[in-house]
């Protein structure tokens, strides 16, 4: 049924109604909002009042669309009471506008909609196609009515009675295309065009809350004329944003935007300083300044967003100034006219998303520094020696790392006193010449460039005749070390190989995660070679308390998309490296004490003028220890409910996703501010911390930027194959992809860019959350974005909250469309900033411990988490110290009751991966995590053995505390875990296969 509901929005668009052969009267044609059931029908009609039933009319319908083949569209006209009328017909249908032929069968109002669809609607990624035209009108009818073959021709239809256009509807606001995509006609364009001989483009300011949206047609209200001047109305302490249209009527380049100063009242100024143009230039997430070339083609539309800072002691009045825009060398200046009220408006206007003033966090550097931030500590350099927390490199002569040591203690719970080397020999990077000999280099020796609290930097140079390798690095405070090595020569040399050896030791390479190798123990031998469907372009190689990830890139790395879309955007292939297919890695034993990595990028001609770049990143794990009492205190519920529902449930912790009330709308929580700090408060108010989802992967159509953001092209909004969502076909068109929508809340979302200015502005974003809506961090759906937007994100949080949290979600990405990117290893770059984890969907709970400690726990790199697919393994779990979140798969209330009633958050955690655990189990296949306090000790024992054993337990008495004379094995009751049982000492515990024991020795 066509369900008719009231309008809350009128907008007026004045036409001049044509027939062909009989112009019309100009007619004032309303534009509302309404809505209708079903979605099918689409998001836009046209409402035709009929004034006498008759067995066919003819209406006229100025539609004036942006879609470029209407003609391939349905028109369906439906009755009152939302019946469907067969016999109608669509004589003429274009763009401008559409001649419709149906039986009224009752005077009355009809409504005709003229972009119904199908497909998977409802979905989270929906799959839209427009409905073609279809037919079914009767054949008599149409003869009667003109519609035939014969009638078409002649033009019968014509003579039809006349319906009128009452109004149009659009969906929602949204939905809506006044008065931005209410399109000129050809001849409106034409005469604008020619209004103007000679001119390369013509400009047409427009107000912020008109954003332009069309790229290849000119709104009509455009057709008024070019070149007025901005106008606009500011409060003191505004950062005020405009925009400029640019029509280019022959294909120019060059563009450029420039200010005047503002002349206001008695003298007073606001400098040219004061603007940013946001299309032409900018700074980068790395707080680099740049300046876009900016080409506009012939019949193009650019829109240009640009913006001023009104000073907070601003006098109020009008300020006049200008705005110069150049393109292909033309200028045309326009003037400003800008009104500043007597109001200081509050954080420069961020806090009314409307005004759009946050476009100004697009160029922001909010803590782009080195600034440390906990637990680390600062950076030391004695001679070479570089020292990090728990961490320390020594350099070669040249300037590759001699030696890694990690002082993380095998528990994992702390730093000790004595280093554990990770490699067998010095890392190289080697040149082999054509006749298969290696290179011999004159290393200058390390020269340290800066130290600061947050990194050290040092180069080193090489030489061997005219081969010439200058090597810059730096190390920061996580662990990062980033190595750029460039390659040159004075004359032509043929190389057989340019290779990279990283030997590590073989008593640390126990596991092995990337390049093909899901995460587990170390392969004996393996190779690998590039390939671009395949997200992969590092590897972990290490031990719990000591490994390295070892990255290959060149100086046009990108980061490419990640989940879903990676095969979208993939790797860009390192010149260097991958070498035309060439390059490939060998990992295998070389003898007793090596286990190298060895990376080969195959012959090839070095010339002069060329510069071969092998960059490298080193990523030094475990990144701080483990922090067991963090893991056991924090008990996570996945739920916007009341905030008593939480306390009730034991958890103290509370993630609110999108598509609830507070924060509706995914990765745009900004527009229900006294709700969301409503609630913030009252969970504070009973000790829970509050924490939403936000991220920057993909951003919703109700983000009031979104139109600023898609006029920079592909630099925010990933370039794709379009389709999807009906609301992205009808508005952004082409060249995006589609993102994840929530049906229903009318949430549409369309993918970022990998790196972008965007991170600029997520990074005030969470700023502006932390002092405003008081959260106490964010629930992370994947990352997005490169460590050093982590690191902004981890420095806000850290300033404006007292103990942050930021939790990770991963799917398994382990699959075709991701890459098979283990998420552990893509995200390394990330962890040092994460304080949980939850990987998540998809992993394998049923895979061995190894897996388990490498691609879901986080231990390595001195992180815990949470299991999540169906549920996890709940005594599995507890052997890495993981249990469930509420309410999702598993429950893990039982679990925290016994947690309470032992003290877990006060015991000393000894992994059964440590070598001072007191209870091991004597077998690979059957592990045991013990759990001390002074005087009880709970044990927590899971088996991975195919058959049911009877196990016997080798307990060191004395390292507990304990006597086993007087000790007492009790394995509580546990709902839906384990029944009440007694052991005596020596006592064989039965072991199912896949479950296991939570015992307490006391």
């Amino acid at each position: 049924m066509s369900c008719r509901a009231m309008t809350f929005a009128t907008l007026s668009l004045v036409v001049l109604a044509t027939v062909p052969g009989k112009p019309l009267a100009a007619q004032s044609i309303p534009y509302r909002i309404a809505s209708w059931e079903p979605d099918s029908f689409g998001n836009h009609r046209a409402v035709v009042h009929v004034a006498e039933a008759a067995s066919a009319v003819r209406v006229h319908i100025p539609w004036r669309r942006r879609d470029r083949h209407p003609e391939l569209k349905r028109v369906e006209v439906v009755d009152a009471a939302g019946r469907r009328v067969l016999d109608a017909w669509a004589p003429e249908v274009g763009r401008e506008s559409g001649d419709i032929v149906f039986a009224a069968a009752f005077a009355g109002d009809y409504d005709v909609y003229y972009m119904p669809y199908q497909g998977t609607f409802r979905s989270n990624y929906p799959k839209i196609t427009y409905r073609p035209p279809d037919t079914t009108a009767s054949v008599a009818w149409r003869v009667v009515s003109g519609v035939d073959s014969a009638g078409l021709a002649s033009g019968k239809w014509r003579s039809l009675p006349e319906a009128a256009v009452t109004e149009f509807d659009d969906v929602d606001s949204l939905a809506s295309v006044y008065p931005m995509e209410v399109i000129a006609t050809a001849t409106e364009t034409e005469a604008l065009r020619n209004s103007r001989p000679g001119a390369l483009y013509l400009l047409f300011p427009e107000d912020r809350t008109r954003p332009i949206k069309m790229r290849h047609s000119l709104p009509e209200r455009w057709t008024a004329g070019a070149d007025g001047p901005v106008t606009g109305t500011a409060d003191r302490g505004e950062f005020y944003a405009f925009q400029v249209g640019l029509w280019a009527l022959r294909p120019v380049a060059g563009v450029t935007v420039a200010f005047s100063d503002l002349t206001g009242p008695d003298g007073a100024r606001i400098g040219s300083s004061a603007f940013q143009s946001f299309n032409t230039g900018g700074v980068d997430w790395q707080g680099r300044r740049f300046v876009r070339a900016l080409a506009v083609d012939s019949g193009t539309v650019q829109a240009l967003w640009c913006g001023v800072m009104v000073p907070d002691g601003a006098v109020p009045g009008m300020y006049d100034g200008s705005v110069t825009v150049t393109a292909s060398g033309l200028s045309t200046t326009l003037p400003i006219h800008l009104s500043v009220t007597p109001t200081l408006i509050a954080d420069h206007g961020d806090d009314e998303p409307w005004r759009l003033a946050r476009l100004r966090w697009l160029n922001s550097t909010l803590d782009l520094d080195t600034t440390l931030v906990p637990p680390y500590t600062p950076v030391r350099v004695r001679g070479t020696t570089i020292s990090v927390l728990g961490r320390t490199v020594s350099l070669a002569s040249s300037g590759l790392p001699r030696q890694v040591s990690s002082w993380f203690t095998p528990e994992m719970t702390g730093i000790g006193r004595r280093p554990r080397a990770l490699l067998a020999e010095p890392v190289t990077l080697t040149v082999v010449d054509s006749a298969g000999h290696d290179v011999l280099w004159h290393h200058s020796g390390v020269d340290i460039v800066r130290t600061m609290p947050g990194a050290a930097l040092w180069e080193a140079r090489s030489s061997a005749g005219a081969l010439s390798l200058l090597t810059h690095a730096q190390m920061e405070f996580d662990g990062n070390i980033e190595y750029t090595i460039a390659l040159t020569t004075d004359r032509p040399i043929p190389l057989s190989d340019v290779h990279l050896d990283v030997p590590y030791r073989r008593s640390v390479a126990r596991y092995f995660m990337g390049m093909g190798e899901q995460g587990g123990l170390t392969p004996d031998h393996y190779d690998w070679s590039w390939d671009v469907k395949k997200n992969q372009d590092a590897v972990w190689i290490g031990d719990v308390n000591a490994g390295m990830q070892v990255t290959l890139k060149d100086q046009h790395y990108v980061r490419p998309l990640n989940t879903n879309f990676y095969q979208l955007r993939p790797l860009v292939m390192p010149t260097s490296w991958d070498n035309g297919g060439q390059g490939r890695c060998h990992f295998g034993g070389d003898g007793p004490v090596a286990y190298r990595m060895r990376c080969t990028s195959g012959a090839r001609t070095l010339v002069p003028g060329d510069t071969l770049y092998f960059n490298v990143r080193l990523l030094i794990t475990p990144f701080h220890p483990i922090d067991p009492k963090a893991q056991f205190s924090a008990r996570f519920y996945h739920a916007y409910v009341p905030v008593t529902q939480i306390a009730d449930s034991g958890a103290n912790v509370v993630n609110v996703h999108h598509a609830t009330d507070i924060n509706p709308f995914i990765n745009y929580p900004f527009l229900r501010p006294r709700e969301m700090r409503a609630y913030a408060d009252s969970a504070h108010a009973i000790g829970i911390r509050f924490k939403i989802y936000y991220t920057v992967r993909e951003l919703t159509d109700h983000a009031p930027e979104i139109w600023a953001l898609r006029s920079l092209g592909t630099e925010v909004f990933a370039d794709g194959p379009g389709g999807g969502h009906s609301w992205l076909q009808e508005h952004f068109v082409d060249h995006y992809i589609t993102g994840w929508v929530v049906p229903e809340r009318h949430d549409v979302a369309v993918v970022t860019s990998g790196i972008s200015r965007w991170h600029n502005f997520y990074v005030e974003g969470l700023n502006w959350l932390a002092r405003h809506e008081q959260i106490d961090g964010i629930y992370l759906d994947d990352i997005a974005f490169d460590r050093t937007t982590m690191q902004r994100i981890r420095r806000v949080l850290v300033h404006d909250r007292p103990h942050p949290m930021i939790d990770l979600h991963s799917a398994n990405q382990f699959d075709k469309n991701d890459g098979y990117a283990s998420s552990a290893n893509l995200y390394l770059e990330n962890l040092p900033y994460i304080d949980r984890l939850w990987f998540g969907e998809y992993f394998d709970y049923n895979s061995q411990p190894d897996y388990w400690l490498t691609e879901i726990s986080g231990i390595p790199f001195g992180l815990m988490g949470e299991m999540l697919q169906d549920g996890g393994n709940p005594w599995r779990g507890m052997v890495f110290g993981m249990t469930n979140r509420l309410p999702w798969a598993g429950d893990p209330r039982p679990l925290w009751l016994e947690w309470d009633k032992f003290g877990i958050v006060d015991a000393k955690m000894l992994g059964w991966w440590a070598p001072s655990n007191p209870v091991k189990t004597g077998r690979s296949d059957i592990l045991a995590t013990s759990y001390v306090r002074h005087g009880r000790t709970m044990v927590a024992v899971a088996s991975w053995a195919k058959d049911t054993v009877a196990l016997h337990l080798s307990i060191d008495w004395k390292a507990l505390g304990l006597d086993p004379a007087r000790v007492t094995i009790i394995a509580p009751a546990i709902e839906t875990f384990q029944p009440a049982a007694t052991f005596k000492v020596g006592d064989p515990i039965p072991m199912v296969p896949g479950k296991g024991w939570l015992l307490v020795l006391q």
